[in-house]
């Protein structure tokens, strides 16, 4: 997958029918914001007692009309170089 950025996972605890959060980001550029998103889904009649859920996520780009910029543009104004 040539990923180089880490992005750390959730824990969540709760019954059947709780939310369940999947952070993401870029893949190789933790400062692009248009990459950070989360995506949230339920399932209804999971875990039971003697279960857990693990959720992976993806996404195939960033969001479609992305807000704002990226965090070198932050550093570059605040006098700051990036690493």
């Amino acid at each position: 997958m040539g990923g180089t950025s880490y992005l750390s996972f959730t824990n969540t605890r709760g019954p059947a029918g709780s939310k369940i959060s999947i952070p993401m980001m870029h893949k190789t550029d933790s400062g692009l914001r248009p990459y950070y998103l989360t995506h949230e889904f339920t399932i209804h009649d999971a875990p039971f007692d003697n279960e857990i859920v693990i959720a992976i996520g993806g996404a195939s780009s960033g969001r479609a009309h992305a807000r704002t910029g990226d965090r070198y543009q932050d550093m570059k104004e605040m006098g700051i170089e990036p690493k």
